[in-house]
């Protein structure tokens, strides 16, 4: 009885989980898409969001891209690899562990719409 009550705990977890996050993924998908009909296609963007960064040479594609990429990838890996996940258990709480992926997923969904809105104020 307690494997089939972890069974479904992991269920229920793991699809809320997955659905918040194929709307954060959405929600990032559109807002770069829509800052890179304003954006200004450089080479390097950096310099421009912050005079004083003079780092690495980092496209706009790159720039805006990224993030909603490595959010896609890690949605189709929840989704597809729900069995795997069910049975690879790093912490004693599946709440616990859901809550650390959530906190990273919404940190990189943050980030993802956070270079949107930057480059969105610069190209306008």
């Amino acid at each position: 009885m307690d494997f089939d009550h972890e069974s479904g705990e992991f269920s229920r977890l793991h699809n809320l989980f997955t659905f918040h996050l194929g709307i954060a993924v959405t929600l990032s998908w559109l807002t770069s898409l829509y800052a890179a009909a304003y954006a200004p296609w450089v080479r390097n963007i950096r310099p421009l969001l912050d005079p004083t960064n003079v780092g690495t040479v980092e496209s706009t594609w790159s720039y805006l891209f990224v993030f909603p990429v490595v959010l896609t990838t890690a949605w189709l890996l929840s989704i597809f690899g729900q069995s795997a996940f069910a049975k690879f258990r790093l912490l004693k709480s599946q709440a616990f562990e859901f809550g650390i992926a959530a906190a990273v997923a919404f940190i990189m969904f943050y980030l993802s719409i956070d270079r949107a809105v930057a480059a969105m104020l610069l190209g306008m």
